[in-house]
C-alpha cells in the first residue's frame, strides 16, 4: 500500500465511541462535543473533514458514536449478546464479521447485562470464529463452488475462447483465496484487499505463487498449470487440518472422459460434510453464507436482504 495513495482524501484518525444502551440518545450531544473540543490535527493529519461526499459524522470529524447493541444490530442484522442461531451466522458477510472482530479496543468500559463481562470484549470473543459444524459446511461449500466451475476453464480454452477461460479461472482463484482463508480461521475481507489478507497467512509461500502464474497467464496450458499447482497447496492445507480423512491432493487427469484436470473439489465438500455432527447443519444445502451465494456490494449492505435470502436457502419451504 502507497502512502501517498492511501492519504489523498479524507484521511485522518477514525475512532468508534460506544455508549451504554440506556444512554443512546445521548449520542448527537457527544458527538457534537467532539465537534468542539477534538483538536484541529492528530499526528500531521486533520480530524475534521468535509461532510460533502464523505461518511464523516454530521460535525465532520470520523469518531463515530453509537449504542453498542444498536451498533451492532445495525452492522451484524442481530444482537450477539444474546444466543447466535444459524441464520444469524450464515446471514453475515465474512467482511461484517473481520469488521466487528478485527482492530484495536483503547478501552473497553461498557459491562455485560450480568456485569460479568467487559461487552465489546465478550461480543468480539464470541464472534471471534464460526462453531466448530459452522465451519465445517462453510469450508464444505467453498469447495463445492469449485467443483461447480472447475472444469469450466478448460472447456471454455477448448471452445476456443480464451478470454472466456481466463476470465473463470480468475473466478476460481478468488474462490480458492477465500477457501485458503476460511481454512486459516481468517474471515475474508472485503474484495479490494482479498489478495493482502492472503498474502498474510502462512500459506502464501505455496498458493499464490501458482494461483498468480494461473491468473496472469496468456494462454491454456500455463493457465491450468498454474490452477493445477494452486489446487494441490490447497488440497495439501486441508489435509493439514486433519478434520476429515486424508485425501488425495494431486489434480485428477481427467474430468469424465474429457482431458481436463481438475482438483474433483465435490470430494472434499463431501468430506467435510460428513464430518458435521449437527443434523440440522448437515441437512443445510450446499448454498453457504451469504457472501458464498450472493455477490453484490450493494445487497451486502442491507441486513434486511441478506437475512431473507439466507432464510429462504437454509429453511424448508
Amino acid at each position: 500500500m502507497t502512502p501517498r495513495r492511501s492519504t489523498d482524501h479524507n484521511w485522518g484518525p477514525r475512532l468508534q465511541l460506544f455508549l451504554a444502551d440506556g444512554k443512546a440518545d445521548q449520542a448527537l450531544a457527544v458527538s457534537e462535543l467532539l465537534g468542539v473540543r477534538l483538536p484541529a490535527t492528530f499526528r500531521g493529519y486533520p480530524t475534521v473533514f468535509a461532510t460533502s461526499g464523505v461518511q464523516a459524522q454530521p460535525h465532520g470529524h470520523w469518531v463515530e458514536v453509537a449504542a453498542l447493541r444498536g451498533w451492532l444490530q445495525r452492522v451484524l442484522g442481530f444482537d450477539p449478546a444474546g444466543p447466535v442461531e444459524l441464520l444469524d451466522w450464515l446471514s453475515v458477510p465474512t467482511q461484517a464479521l473481520a469488521e466487528v472482530t478485527g482492530g484495536a479496543v483503547f478501552h473497553d468500559g461498557l459491562r455485560t447485562a450480568d456485569g460479568d463481562k467487559r461487552a465489546l470484549t465478550a461480543v468480539r470473543s464470541t464472534l471471534s470464529w464460526y462453531p466448530h459444524d459452522i465451519w465445517l459446511y462453510v469450508l464444505a461449500c467453498q469447495w463445492q463452488r469449485i467443483a461447480r466451475e472447475e472444469a469450466f476453464p478448460a472447456r471454455a480454452a477448448e471452445a476456443g475462447d480464451d478470454l472466456g477461460s481466463a476470465v473463470i479461472a480468475a473466478r476460481l482463484a478468488r474462490d480458492l483465496m477465500r477457501l485458503v482463508l476460511l481454512m486459516q480461521r481468517h474471515y475474508p475481507p472485503y474484495s479490494k484487499w482479498l489478495g493482502s489478507a492472503v498474502a498474510r497467512t502462512p500459506a502464501a509461500r505455496e498458493l499464490l505463487p501458482p494461483l498468480t502464474e494461473g491468473v496472469a497467464a496468456r494462454n491454456w496450458p500455463d493457465r491450468q498449470r498454474g490452477l493445477s499447482a494452486a489446487y494441490e497447496a490447497a488440497a495439501r492445507l486441508h489435509n493439514a487440518l486433519s478434520i476429515t480423512a486424508p485425501l488425495d491432493p494431486a489434480v485428477r487427469p481427467a474430468y469424465y472422459n474429457r482431458p481436463y484436470e481438475v482438483p474433483g473439489a465435490g470430494r472434499f465438500a463431501r468430506a467435510l460434510r460428513d464430518q458435521v455432527a449437527d443434523e440440522r447443519v448437515r441437512a443445510l444445502p450446499l448454498t453457504g453464507a451469504v457472501d458464498q451465494f450472493i455477490d453484490s456490494t450493494d445487497a451486502a449492505g442491507s441486513q434486511s436482504v441478506l437475512r431473507a435470502a439466507v432464510a429462504a436457502a437454509i429453511e424448508p419451504a
